[in-house]
């Protein structure tokens, strides 16, 4: 290949935003030869891998956006240590249907059986995917949403929580709220109807979401909006965070103190 031609793919690629294939096609092409590609193979080649690079950028941007506490997949999680829990239909949720479809899923159980897991872990499939997601703890949501509110600004919040495909809101049910706060709650799930995905983690039944939010009707009022396109979970099995204190032989009491 001349210098000459070699300066000109690389400056139209350049041009085209094809900014990998421009610093690596002498070799792709070195692999075309070595392999006897055809034109068309060679095309493809290039192409994919110029595509999988964009791809990898983004999934990385989108975990970066994501707000996620961390990055742990399906494989991830111990399916042995939660028995019960129906893998199949995880990984049915794992293919993103709900997403596309709009619809929203709540992940319920006691304190520690994984639900926050495998909330992160479908977010993490959306953003490899290329959806947007957004992370956030219920309490974190309200003092934002509160926050907003009394500088006037809460439409631009609430838009805020609009934008991303998939949002997760965390810890349902760990702190309860007052009516003010639940009324913001209801405001946002009620906005993002049929428009955004909602997943869910909660520690508490729906029959008891009456007292997380401190009113029954706001509480049938929220749960109106979200359960109609809802895949419910949940987990009753043991908590993973005490498996090991669990496991451990009880201490042997303590040798009593001998005084003079």
């Amino acid at each position: 290949m001349s210098e000459l031609i070699a300066t000109c793919i690389r400056d139209t690629a350049t041009k085209l935003g094809l900014l990998h294939l421009a610093d690596t096609f002498p070799g792709l092409v070195k692999r075309a030869e070595d392999a006897t590609m055809g034109y068309l193979d060679f095309l493809d080649l290039a192409l994919g891998e110029e595509a999988g690079v964009k791809d990898g950028r983004r999934f990385r941007n989108a975990l970066k956006l994501s707000g996620l506490p961390h990055h742990k997949t399906l494989d991830d999680f111990d399916f042995t240590f939660q028995p019960d829990l129906d893998v199949r239909k995880i990984r049915d949720l794992a293919t993103l249907g709900f997403v596309e479809s709009r619809a929203n899923i709540a992940l319920l159980g006691p304190p520690g059986v994984g639900k926050s897991h495998l909330a992160v872990a479908l977010a993490v499939a959306a953003c490899q995917t290329g959806y947007s997601v957004y992370f956030t703890s219920l309490d974190d949501l309200v003092g934002k949403l509160r926050l907003a509110d009394a500088q006037g600004k809460l439409g631009w919040q609430i838009r805020s929580y609009l934008r991303p495909a998939l949002l997760v809101i965390d810890e349902v049910g760990y702190l309860p709220l007052d009516r003010t706060d639940a009324n913001l709650v209801f405001q946002l799930v009620s906005r993002r109807y049929e428009k955004g995905s909602i997943i869910i983690t909660s520690n508490k039944a729906f029959s008891e979401w009456g007292h997380v939010f401190t009113d029954e009707v706001l509480a049938t009022a929220i749960l109106g909006r979200f359960l109609p396109h809802c895949d419910v979970i949940s987990i009753n099995g043991p908590s993973w965070r005490l498996k090991d204190r669990l496991a451990s032989p009880d201490p042997s009491p303590m040798a009593p103190i001998v005084t003079d």
